[in-house]
């Protein structure tokens, strides 16, 4: 299933001529490697960027520190300029950011283990936002975000065809 949805999306890309990038958090670069376990990724794929920890956000997408310490890292303003950050760290013009907790620990009643927040940025259009608690123990997670996160490429990519930046 997720290669099929990957596939998908660098099809998309490809017919539009726009090139993608990642920000990932819980997922560590699960989605930069859906992608490029396809043949020809590399006309599509411009870069992934793994940040794990605070600190790494902040220096690889610029993320100011005042942010994350004022909604938390898993928060929707952190995914969102997650994903601007990755655009404007790149030469790509669509990016997506996920950040979360995989769990089975690190969770709180406000925050718990399978939140994830996502975010797609396309150059030119309003930067989408989408908000899952997902089931299952880290690996399903996991999964279920990657496959998410494919979907809101997509999503975004054909919400906005018409309107091309």
């Amino acid at each position: 299933m997720i290669s099929k949805k990957a596939q998908a999306v660098l099809a998309a890309c490809q017919s539009r001529n726009v090139m993608l990038a990642t920000a990932e958090s819980c997922t560590g670069g699960m989605i930069a490697a859906a992608i490029t376990d396809i043949a020809g990724s590399s006309r599509t794929f411009e870069r992934g960027f793994v940040t794990y920890t605070n600190t790494a956000k902040s220096d690889m997408l610029g993320i100011a520190t005042h942010l994350i310490e004022q909604h938390g890292a898993v928060s929707q303003p952190v995914a969102m300029a997650m994903a601007e950050g990755a655009l404007s760290m790149s030469a790509a013009s669509i990016s997506v950011a996920v950040t979360g907790i995989a769990g089975p620990s690190g969770g709180s009643e406000e925050k718990p283990a399978g939140l994830v927040h996502l975010a797609v940025a396309y150059a030119g259009h309003q930067t989408h936002h989408r908000r899952c608690v997902f089931p299952g123990d880290r690996a399903a997670v996991r999964q279920q975000t990657v496959i998410m996160a494919l979907d809101m490429i997509l999503e975004a990519l054909d919400q906005n065809s018409d309107q091309e930046p």
